[in-house]
């Protein structure tokens, strides 16, 4: 029986383990990245295991996400591990170089070789080949010191792609059109690999966009072959040297298949407030605009930049719009201004924003109260765009373009444009100055590690006892997200080193006497709905409930990301046997696990009881072998030092 891709890098990298679906795997990690919003917590946590140098081919720390600088808290952020990077061996991209998976792409990324990032939406480098898995912090620090990374071995999905997309309609469409299909839970447990002629038509900058959002399916990673259009975009970064051929074999078995025909897709937007609201643009016409934002790790590619300069030549904004945008890279932005593209914009009225997140994650471009806000992001969570009654579309850069122009959603197929002739170019423009090289060993003993006075330590847990009883203390829905656990945006992310001063906003999205409670508790236990915890992979929706004292959290069912965060946080995940028991439970109901531990150990039935009603429930831990022995220690970092011993 042949191998999928996915297959064939994970047999190339596997140290522990064995490949059958759901069992557990350890693979050899050959690059990381960290961005500045979760970075300075894992850099803290790769200190505490006392390695003095990384261990992987390549870990590069970007400065993306944290870069409004209203006070000394993201400086100092920035400086930690600016200084930290150069002492340990870890390239540091500047602020202003780029968005982590844009320039990851662009400068570093290897097809066959692994990458795990503390970012959800790392699978960007699936685009040319990579098997690249976003992570909680924790995650990465371990692999920074050369341990393996630990996950379910995936099944897989084929998406066969026939045909060939039509002007005005693009990458960012097929990702909609393959959530509309399989929806935000469809791709927990598997890697979406695609195939099929359809991939032949499509550039390494549209396949990322596709891999991108590949998070918002819930699936571990997406991938594309490595094929002779990976070889020119290598070729063309510079980099022909790292282009190794990758195609699953003519045998290869999967567990599921979709097909999308690109030549009949049309222009899509996700509808608030969840990424799988699928609707066609032309459903959509007429409705008024007041916002649109072209840029993030989805959509901030030359290639998607120059399609909306073409749109915009010539032209200028509607004046009821607020028109912003943001090039992924500085690659790209200079490349922009170099050709012209750039003129054509600020010409057209728009607003040129850094090189950064920036709004994908709440930092800045809030939109007006009830405001619609079209942007070609991956998210559009309820209250995520720093405007909590706004409606916040998902859109490609083509429709977001157009809805600028006009003041109203509209086709992009009805604009005068001519961007059939846009290509990429045959050679980008290399720089990387503003990518600074680690210390030399030798050098590195003399480099000194700078803290603010922001930085606090993070909170550590205990190993699990023989009985857990605590209150209910919060009781959630189905699609809890870790924008509702612990949210972003500007007047929180600075405090991302700060899990005492975080704790004041954890879960306050859905009940503002959250922290109040828990620390009248002292300790608690949440209920959860389906796919508790999605979205972005920061582990400090873990962390802060771990500072609060969340000793339990037992949910129908899980994000990937999420219960491994909470596992190496030292909090228990569960799910109910049956989902029926979630109605059952009130908030404050009193709980209790009895024998707890010897129930894990062993394999026996865990039962939760309910000490208020006098019912009892089974539930099932979300562990395995060596998540078992994770809890039991009271998290990885407990883990790790206890087995390097």
């Amino acid at each position: 029986m042949g191998l999928t891709i996915a297959q064939k890098i994970i047999k190339a990298h596997l140290v522990d383990g064995s490949m059958i679906p759901g069992e557990d795997i350890g693979i050899k990690i050959d690059q990381t990245l960290t961005q500045d919003a979760t970075g300075t917590m894992a850099y803290l946590e790769f200190e505490a295991m006392g390695v003095d140098r990384v261990k992987t081919e390549r870990s590069v720390a970007y400065i993306d996400h944290n870069t409004l600088q209203t006070g000394f808290e993201n400086a100092d952020d920035h400086r930690f591990i600016q200084s930290i990077a150069k002492k340990h061996g870890i390239y540091y991209s500047r602020p202003g170089n780029g968005i982590c998976h844009q320039v990851h792409l662009e400068r570093f990324g290897i097809p066959g070789k692994t990458l795990i990032g503390s970012d959800s939406h790392t699978p960007t480098g699936g685009g040319i080949g990579m098997l690249a898995i976003g992570a909680g912090g924790m995650d990465v620090a371990v692999a920074m010191g050369g341990g393996a990374y630990y996950t379910p071995m995936p099944k897989m999905i084929r998406v066969n792609l026939l045909g060939k997309l039509s002007p005005f309609v693009s990458a960012k469409d097929v990702i909609l059109e393959v959530l509309r299909q399989l929806s935000v839970k469809g791709g927990v447990g598997y890697i979406v690999e695609y195939a099929g002629e359809g991939v032949k038509t499509l550039s390494v900058p549209e396949r990322a966009t596709i891999t991108n959002m590949g998070a918002e399916l819930g699936a571990t990673t997406s991938i594309f072959p490595s094929d002779e259009i990976t070889r020119k975009f290598l070729l063309a970064q510079g980099r022909e040297q790292d282009f190794t051929p990758l195609y699953s074999d003519e045998d290869a078995v999967y567990d599921k298949e979709i097909s999308v025909n690109l030549s009949e897709l049309e222009p899509l937007a996700a509808a608030p407030h969840m990424p799988d609201n699928i609707k066609t643009v032309s459903e959509l016409k007429g409705l008024k605009v007041d916002q649109v934002l072209i840029g993030s790790c989805t959509n901030s590619s030359l290639y998607d930049m120059l399609k909306v300069a073409a749109i915009f030549d010539g032209k200028t904004v509607d004046p009821s719009v607020s028109v912003g945008i943001a090039p992924g890279s500085k690659q790209v932005f200079n490349m922009l201004a170099e050709c012209g593209a750039l003129s054509k914009l600020i010409a057209a009225g728009v607003r040129i924003l850094e090189c950064a997140c920036g709004p994908c994650i709440g930092m800045g471009q809030s939109p007006n109260s009830k405001g619609i806000s079209l942007r070609t992001f991956n998210r559009n969570f309820e209250g995520r765009s720093g405007t909590k009654d706004a409606g916040v579309y998902l859109v490609s850069p083509e429709t977001a373009a157009a809805a600028a122009l006009t003041g109203y959603f509209t086709d992009p197929r009805e604009l005068d444009a001519d961007i059939k002739s846009i290509t990429l170019p045959d050679k980008f423009m290399i720089n990387d100055n503003m990518v600074d090289a680690p210390a030399s060993i030798e050098d590195a003993k003399d480099v000194e590690i700078l803290r603010g006075p922001n930085i606090k330590p993070f909170p550590k847990a205990e190993p699990i006892g023989d009985t857990i009883a605590a209150k209910a203390v919060l009781k959630v829905g189905d699609n809890i997200t870790t924008d509702h656990i612990m949210p972003a945006g500007a007047k929180i992310l600075p405090y991302r080193s700060n899990i005492p001063y975080l704790s004041n906003f954890c879960f306050t999205a859905c009940d503002e006497q959250f922290p109040e409670n828990c620390i009248k508790e002292g300790k608690g236990i949440i209920i959860g709905g389906e796919n508790y915890g999605q979205g972005s992979s920061r582990e400090h929706a873990a962390l802060v409930p771990l500072y609060l004292g969340i000793k339990a959290v037992v949910a129908k069912s899980f994000a990937r990301i999420h219960v491994a965060n909470l596992i190496n946080a030292g909090i228990l995940p569960l799910t109910f046997k049956n989902p029926a028991d979630y109605d059952k439970i009130s908030q404050f109901d009193e709980l209790q696990f009895t024998d707890i531990k010897n129930n894990i150990i062993n394999d026996k039935p865990v039962i939760l009881k309910n000490k208020t009603t006098g019912e009892a429930y089974e539930v099932v831990p979300q562990l395995s072998g060596r998540t078992k022995a994770i809890i039991l220690a009271g998290g990885l970092l407990n883990y790790t030092r206890d087995n390097s011993k």
